[in-house]
């Protein structure tokens, strides 16, 4: 009998985490298709993909083809190294660990520079169309953030 999971890469199961780097390559793309302006719904249209195989993606919970990294590149206007870019040395390192290690920092939150709310704050910030009231703006929440600190 030959079992043909028992050589080489094991296949991930279902219970299994995801992969880091998939996880990494998914949240670029959450990245990029969010400063576009973009819905899950209209990027799964111009790859003839569903909005849920699109989600998939975005989690890592599935993994994205070589092919289709190409595509992705091409709607998202993007390289594919973009995909790759800022990947920390601990994802990387992760993704050879065992199965369900735990994102770098030691949990499993996400980098905050990657979450919806702070994607959609810069994209607000840059909807205002007065340089100085954004610059007002950006010192009054350095002030708040170093009074939180330093209160803290």
């Amino acid at each position: 009998m030959n079992n043909k999971h028992s050589m080489g890469r094991r296949r991930r199961r279902k219970s299994d985490k995801p992969n880091p780097i998939d996880v990494h390559v998914g949240t670029r793309v959450r990245l990029r298709r969010t400063l576009l302006g973009m819905s899950q719904e209209k990027l799964g249209d111009a790859l003839g993909l569903t909005f849920q195989q699109v989600q998939k993606y975005e989690r890592g919970a599935n993994r994205i083809g070589a092919s289709r990294l190409y595509d992705l590149s091409r709607v998202l206007d993007v390289p594919v190294s973009f995909f790759f870019d800022d990947i920390k040395a601990e994802t990387a390192a992760a993704a050879q660990a065992e199965p369900g290690a735990r994102e770098p920092n030691g949990t499993n939150d996400p980098d905050p520079m990657m979450r919806r709310e702070t994607l959609e704050l810069v994209r607000a910030y840059y909807r205002i169309p007065d340089i100085q009231i954004r610059r007002r703006l950006f010192d009054l929440t350095k002030a708040i953030a170093n009074a939180c600190s330093s209160s803290a």
